[in-house]
């Protein structure tokens, strides 16, 4: 009997998320953000993002851009070396404060679908950290692209922060029930333990939640996604309980990053060159400080006192977020691990995480050296700060999210990916409307 209730609970709880889609989207036809092709059903949303109806990017051709044409990537990159297209597409911090002061507002204009769009996504949610320092604007539209009613995101802002974009961040996060700030913020120093510290801080927050999410992963206000949620959550349930980051010996010229004691002091690396004392706790591994993990994997790195050892040791060594998650997945009886045998070792691109261009990796097809094609954007500390002429190649890969994006590099490769991702959003609401048999309004003939 407890089952039939159950299951008539899910199914009334999805008819409710179904009407309430209904109402949003006849909304946004009401305010003509929506047009309806009458022979073939398609939807197309032609508004997005801020000041949608003078958006300057609308100046390109993101379906063109997309498709690799060579046209429309030249306009595009004429484009944006204009400085009144430049001075155009930034968004003041202000702006979000004053908009997200009217929520229901804020919420609707900016289009948040704040609606489950399936059962499927319903029942699996998912746990975000986003760890951030500046660019309201990316973040923003990051939150906006990922947001899901049943998921929930913990915000962590750099301390050093500007106080306009800490208020901005906090406007927008207290509109929405499942984004909140983390309690505990760390000084960010780049490559410093408090990288790691900061995802720990958000890690136990979202452990304590009462959200029934599945999976953990970790993001930066530079990311963006390369899939819908629905496919986020189908990959993540592909995975059938297993991480997915990577993890390989530690290479010999890295070495040096845990073989002596680092300290931050006055917010700048220090050392003497004092070599660490003792042995490592466990066989090191490298990595990427990106991961999809599970619940029980979050469980151990805050419970299991082997974890707690690791963790302790590697708080004066370089760069330790390469290093602590790809140990952790070798330990075994960690939940979602791999044994530390080279058989199950794993580089960044075959983990789903994060899909990220070194510039030493690059280079023409025909180079036996090269994982990938050249940058379409430029380089800042040697990876690629994606271009448009990058998005077609991005859009090749299995990976859930690419670093790194950047409005002030090029706004236009955020803006075609935004928009890409939303009309498949609207395509997965039109195969639901069959799916369950109610017509979204505008598709009939």
């Amino acid at each position: 009997m407890r089952m039939i209730l159950t299951r008539r609970a899910g199914r009334l709880s999805f008819k409710l998320a179904a009407l309430m889609a209904t109402l949003f989207i006849s909304y946004l036809i009401g305010t003509g953000n929506w047009k309806a092709n009458s022979s073939s059903k398609t939807l197309n949303f032609t508004q997005l993002g801020y000041d949608d109806e003078n958006r300057p990017e609308k100046a390109c051709n993101c379906q063109a851009i997309l498709k690799g044409d060579r046209e429309a990537l030249a306009e595009a990159k004429l484009l944006n070396l204009g400085k009144t297209f430049r001075k155009q597409v930034q968004v003041p911090d202000q702006f979000y404060v004053n908009a997200s002061k009217d929520c229901m507002k804020y919420r609707t204009s900016r289009k948040y679908l704040t609606f489950p769009l399936s059962q499927e996504e319903e029942d699996f949610p998912i746990a975000y950290s986003i760890v951030l320092h500046h660019k309201m604007q990316s973040f923003e539209r990051l939150l906006r692209t990922i947001y899901a009613p049943q998921n929930v995101y913990c915000i962590h802002v750099d301390r050093k922060a500007a106080p306009s974009f800490f208020a901005a961040v906090s406007s927008v996060a207290s509109c929405f029930p499942n984004v909140f700030l983390v309690s505990r913020r760390e000084y960010m120093i780049y490559n410093g333990w408090s990288r790691v510290q900061a995802d720990l801080n958000c890690m136990a927050e979202l452990n304590a939640s009462s959200v029934p999410w599945k999976y953990f992963l970790n993001l930066c206000g530079q990311d963006f996604p390369l899939k819908t949620n629905l496919e986020i959550v189908r990959a993540l349930r592909a995975l059938d309980g297993r991480n997915s980051l990577g993890s390989i010996p530690m290479p010999w010229d890295k070495k040096w990053r845990t073989e002596k004691v680092f300290k931050v002091v006055k917010g700048k690396w220090n050392t003497n060159g004092t070599k660490k004392t003792g042995q490592p706790p466990f066989k090191l591994f490298s990595g990427n400080a990106y991961i999809i993990v599970t619940r029980g994997f979050i469980q151990s790195v805050l419970e299991d006192r082997r974890i707690q050892v690791l963790l302790e040791w590697a708080k004066d060594t370089f760069d330790a977020e390469e290093m602590v998650w790809a140990t952790i997945q070798r330990i075994p009886g960690v939940h979602g691990s791999t044994w530390p045998h080279s058989k199950y070792d794993i580089g960044d691109q075959h983990a789903i995480a994060r899909l990220v261009k070194w510039a030493w990796h690059e280079g023409n097809p025909t180079s036996k050296n090269a994982a990938y094609p050249p940058c379409q954007g430029v380089h800042v500390r040697g990876v690629c700060v994606y271009g448009a002429g990058d998005l077609q190649w991005l859009l090749t890969h299995r990976h859930l999210f690419a670093n790194k994006f950047d409005i002030n590099t090029d706004p236009i490769a955020i803006y075609c990916l935004e928009k890409y991702l939303r009309q498949k959003v609207l395509d997965q609401l039109r195969e639901m409307n069959g799916e369950y048999g109610w017509e979204l309004p505008g598709t009939s003939q």
